[in-house]
């Protein structure tokens, strides 16, 4: 009894260290690898801890190879969008100004039922409030209120109200984004001149840089502070 205690212990312990070297997430806020990885680990771990007959060092390698795999990931994630949206997916527009994207909701086996149940929970009950709504790779919807909907509304201050745009991240985390590049019908030269009109000349230094169709640009180095500024504005 005593063996199958300290076994117990020993795989506890080092199952709380892997979750804590993978970060803080909730459940609902993982990667679909990362959920995998977890579940595998979960089951795992009740191995070594009711087979007496395993030794805890079966139950231990794998796990630690799982965690190896999983830090292995991110980092490739990081460094390649490409890798990171094979095994992650990408952001969808489930909603956008003109309503429910059909062929998106299709795709991803949505229903009007599921989207109006995750516009519900984020505080919005018809479709009129909402300018944009955007499926994660997590599963979780964002959304982006038409501005008179927003919280404090402007219709209620008899305040006319502009369009609102949704931002286009071009740069993240050092990265060009060139399909993003197509979407915004912006050249990467042109990108590079707006870094520098900034005060930044290397694409590799920039942490965030994001442009709407009025020119707004959102723009954060890796060791500054985030600031907002007037670019180019986007063709229609």
């Amino acid at each position: 009894m005593l063996t199958i205690v300290f076994r117990s212990i020993i795989i506890y312990l080092i199952v709380l260290l892997i979750f804590r070297l993978m970060g803080k997430r909730q459940l609902g806020q993982m990667q679909p690898f990362e959920l995998v990885l977890t579940l595998i680990i979960a089951d795992l771990a009740t191995i070594p801890m009711a087979e007496v007959a395993v030794p805890v060092l079966h139950g231990v390698v794998p796990l630690l190879t799982l965690v190896v795999l999983h830090f292995l990931l991110t980092l490739l994630s990081k460094l390649s969008v490409t890798f990171s949206r094979v095994i992650s997916g990408k952001p969808v527009i489930i909603v956008n100004p003109k309503g429910i994207d059909y062929k998106a909701m299709k795709r991803l086996n949505l229903s009007t039922d599921d989207i109006l149940a995750a516009l519900r929970e984020c505080g919005y009950f018809s479709f009129e409030q909402v300018e944009y709504a955007i499926m994660e790779t997590n599963g979780k919807v964002s959304v982006m209120p038409k501005e008179t909907f927003s919280p404090a509304t402007k219709s209620d201050m008899k305040i006319e109200c502009e369009e609102g745009y949704l931002p286009i991240t071009l740069i993240s985390e050092g990265k060009m984004i060139s399909s993003n590049l197509k979407i915004a019908r912006l050249e990467e030269e042109t990108v590079k001149k707006l870094l520098v009109e900034n005060g930044v000349n290397k694409i590799k230094d920039v942490l965030i840089f994001t442009i709407d169709k009025s020119g707004s640009i959102y723009l954060q180095t890796m060791k500054g502070e985030g600031k907002v500024a007037k670019g180019k504005e986007l063709a229609t």
